[in-house]
């Protein structure tokens, strides 16, 4: 079997643009993937066609000697988009694989060692920024059966805060707390917003509430920051959706600090990496959480990895709050129900696209999530104007 071709298309989800792929082989079995990133989808496609003819003509079943051709071959460091990039052929390749097989991709991976996955609700606060709007909202996401809920308090702030945002801040996590009980987990979301000082200092009034993580409290990219924030909170912190490579999750366990990981299989060039480093992370005693918030066959791949893993912790969804549409362009993947998912059975990743649909709803360069910017908590588009 060999790759004859690698075809892109953009669906213009209105918070995030999706980047799909499709590659084909001369056995007319196909595969599907995804290469979304925040921003940048025209950049993140653009580079899939730029690497497609690197692939074409090889194997679909080799994907080490595939990921190094993409990664290590090519001599440049692109970090995520570079990652989108290969993971949107490399997760096609797999799908590939396993409808060649018959087999659900988790059973070439390490097999099933999950019968279901516990979710936690992202997306589900679209709205005004008050105590009231999320609380209103949080009662809903439990009704629907969830038993954790993430979300991010902290509006547009950057670095610090002054006294009157971190206590809105404070007030919303409070609200959430009262309004979902103790039973259910919350996990306060940072975006990489926070100096030490200031991620340390709002981490402990947060103890307050419990939440099961405090996210990416300051910048991912200085790992020692990170460590020290662990080490002086006494809740849980987890990082790790940013990183583009293992070494960066190397660096990060060594310390034995943070053990909540939450790998995202795009950024890191694929499911076949975000494997080894869940791996990488169980001999640290940590379990993984991986990052699940772009189009749904990401949200698919990640299944497939979670249901594999031991030191699997928790599954992020978006799928049962992004726009209706979203049913209509696939066909397969994750379901959830009542807070939890069935990994799919069916050969290969276990969903398709439709891309008649796609073209549908068309890439918009507004379509993209300014954590920023103020108001960004109602994932509207982005408009701006050029002078």
């Amino acid at each position: 079997m060999k790759i004859t071709n690698v075809r892109t298309i953009i669906a213009g989800n209105p918070w995030k643009n999706w980047v799909f792929t499709k590659v084909e082989t001369d056995e007319g079995v196909y595969g599907v993937g995804e290469g979304t990133a925040n921003g940048a989808a025209k950049t993140v496609e653009a580079c899939i066609r730029e690497l497609s003819p690197l692939v074409v003509g090889m194997d679909p079943f080799q994907v080490e000697i595939i990921l190094q051709k993409l990664m290590r071959d090519i001599y440049a460091e692109g970090g995520q988009f570079h990652g989108c990039a290969v993971a949107a052929i490399e997760f096609a390749c797999w799908d590939i694989i396993g409808k060649s097989l018959g087999r659900p991709v988790y059973d070439l991976i390490g097999g099933r060692c999950h019968e279901k996955l516990r979710c936690y609700a992202n997306g589900w606060y679209r709205g005004p920024r008050k105590p009231e709007s999320f609380a209103q909202k949080a009662k809903d996401v439990v009704r629907r059966g969830y038993t954790a809920l993430k979300f991010d308090p902290f509006g547009a702030n950057w670095r610090m805060m002054t006294p009157a945002e971190e206590e809105l801040s404070v007030e919303i996590v409070a609200a959430v707390r009262e309004a979902v009980g103790w039973d259910v987990d919350i996990l306060v979301e940072g975006h990489n917003r926070f100096s030490v000082s200031t991620a340390i200092k709002v981490g402990e009034r947060l103890a307050e509430y419990r939440p099961a993580w405090f996210e990416e409290p300051v910048h991912h990219q200085n790992i020692g920051s990170m460590v020290e924030v662990a080490r002086h909170l006494n809740i849980p912190i987890a990082t790790g959706e940013s990183y583009s490579n293992k070494h960066q999750f190397a660096e990060l366990l060594k310390h034995d600090a943070v053990h909540i990981i939450q790998v995202e299989p795009l950024h890191v060039g694929g499911l076949w990496a975000a494997r080894k480093i869940a791996d990488m992370v169980d001999a640290f005693y940590g379990v993984i959480a991986p990052h699940s918030a772009q189009g749904p066959v990401c949200s698919t791949v990640c299944a497939h990895l979670n249901a594999s893993c031991p030191n699997f912790f928790i599954h992020e969804i978006f799928d049962e709050f992004n726009a209706e549409w979203e049913k209509d362009i696939v066909k397969g993947g994750v379901d959830p129900v009542k807070g939890f998912i069935e990994p799919p059975t069916a050969p290969g990743l276990g969903i398709d696209l439709n891309w008649a649909e796609i073209e549908k709803h068309p890439y918009d360069p507004g379509y993209w999530l300014p954590l920023f910017q103020s108001g960004w908590e109602r994932r509207e588009p982005v408009r701006h104007s050029l002078k």
